[in-house]
């Protein structure tokens, strides 16, 4: 399964929850697109359980980021390479 970005994670459960915050949901357009945005993104069928994937991921992401920077940290003999790969080849 496809994971979103945490980043878009992020936006999608902090503008559903202050969406609800402002009011009813049941009655909301936007946190009914919301919470289907969020169902989509986690593989779920309801809000409840999609915010619950959501911030699973989203703490997962934050421990492997903090990982990532403590072991680029230590290790002061690791160079970084970019790639200047732009993406697929077509050829007509």
């Amino acid at each position: 399964m496809l994971m979103p970005h945490p980043a878009v994670l992020r936006t999608l459960v902090d503008e559903y929850e202050a969406t609800k915050a402002s009011g009813p949901a049941e009655d909301d357009t936007r946190a009914q697109d919301l919470a289907y945005t969020l169902c989509v993104s986690t593989g779920t069928r309801e809000v409840d359980r999609a915010l619950e994937v959501a911030r699973g991921w989203l703490a997962a992401a934050t421990a492997h980021d903090a990982t990532a920077d403590d072991a680029t940290a230590d290790d002061t003999t690791t160079t970084t390479t970019r790639s200047t790969d732009d993406g697929p080849r077509v050829y007509a």
